[in-house]
């Protein structure tokens, strides 16, 4: 049985080969270790059966790196919202501080509303990954350019977070505008933005904006969801799917001969976050996480990759780890990995 496995496995990689598309390494220490196999985030590529959810997700994805250069330079009203409130009485400063925070608010919105597509995408995603009758590894394998799809959202995540974590001005722009239209409401004052974001949309975008991670938050809630309505499909393919991606992301950069194939020195801190992602998604949709004996991701090996890279590059993504993840400080996980962590 095993040698017929080989058998159909070599008969397997010439086809991937042929394809373009990934190259699995198959040895008895390899079939031990778990999934071992070249993932392209550089040139995967539709193939006919991937390409309706993939143009589907691509719609969305386009606009990733507009919003994160968004956000990135967004700056805030604080100095504005600071005048206005040490001079009440002022209307001039009230109008300007009104005037300044209005169009941030705009750009709150279409950030939370990009949230809700990526959703959208996420789930695409999850239905096509998992799906029977082929096991989530197959699943990558088959399909790259889903996997890498599946990767970009992780990788914008984890960006977006971040640079939402450093930015306070976020949540006092939109207290401020929130207080403000309240008081608008209570005097009968037409307000100049209100149809924009109504109170139903202003409660959610503030729940949203509240998390220290809300993409993140966003995934992990989809991906729940997408369980619980998924009920004939087993939770272990859609966590099965996680952790397989994370095994790859760390296989890849473990292994020098896969290194070597990436072109772009982008795609080492592409896969360091993406691996770190799955596994802050693993360990929220998991019931028993990420980092107990039975989790099927090896969160040493994982640490280890992430401490082999120059510390600066990555002291955000140990962070990541140390306070987004759910399940890091139970009992069931090893003291190892709790100092390592340290």
């Amino acid at each position: 049985m095993f040698i017929s496995y080989i058998q159909k496995s070599k008969v397997e990689l010439s086809e991937y080969l042929n394809m373009g598309n990934l190259l699995k390494v198959l040895t008895c220490t390899d079939l031990e270790q778990g999934p071992n196999f070249f993932l392209d985030f550089e040139n995967a590529q539709p193939t006919e059966s991937e390409k309706e959810i993939y143009n589907q997700v691509n719609v969305v994805l386009k606009d990733a790196e507009g919003i994160l250069e968004d956000l990135q330079s967004y700056r805030g009203a604080g100095h504005e919202i600071r005048e206005a409130i040490q001079h009440p009485n002022d209307e001039k400063l009230q109008e300007k501080a009104w005037g300044a925070v209005v169009p941030l608010v705009g750009k709150l919105k279409k950030f939370y509303e990009f949230s809700q597509r990526l959703e959208a995408g996420l789930r695409g995603l999850l239905g096509a990954l998992t799906s029977t009758p082929y096991s989530p590894t197959q699943h990558l394998e088959r399909e790259q350019a889903l996997a890498k799809q599946f990767a970009e959202i992780l990788h914008f995540t984890l960006r977006f977070d971040e640079l939402k974590m450093t930015n306070p001005a976020i949540q006092n722009d939109f207290s401020y505008y929130r207080r403000t239209l309240s008081r608008m409401r209570i005097n009968n004052v037409p307000a100049e933005g209100e149809n924009e974001v109504n109170n139903e949309l202003a409660n959610r975008m503030s729940l949203f904006y509240a998390e220290a991670t809300p993409m993140l938050k966003t995934l992990s809630d989809a991906t729940t969801k997408f369980v619980s309505e998924n009920k004939n499909l087993p939770i272990e393919n859609t966590t099965d799917c996680l952790s397989t991606m994370a095994s790859v992301c760390r296989v890849m950069l473990e292994t020098p001969e896969y290194r070597s194939r990436f072109t772009n020195e982008e795609t080492v801190s592409f896969c360091l976050r993406v691996m770190v992602g799955v596994i802050i998604l693993y360990d929220h949709v998991h019931p028993v996480g990420a980092f107990a004996k039975t989790s099927k991701i090896d969160m040493k090996g994982c640490i280890k990759v992430l401490k082999d890279q120059p510390p600066n590059s990555v002291e955000g993504l140990l962070n990541a780890l140390r306070y987004t993840t759910k399940h890091l400080n139970d009992e069931t996980t090893s003291k190892q990995i709790k100092s390592m962590l340290q």
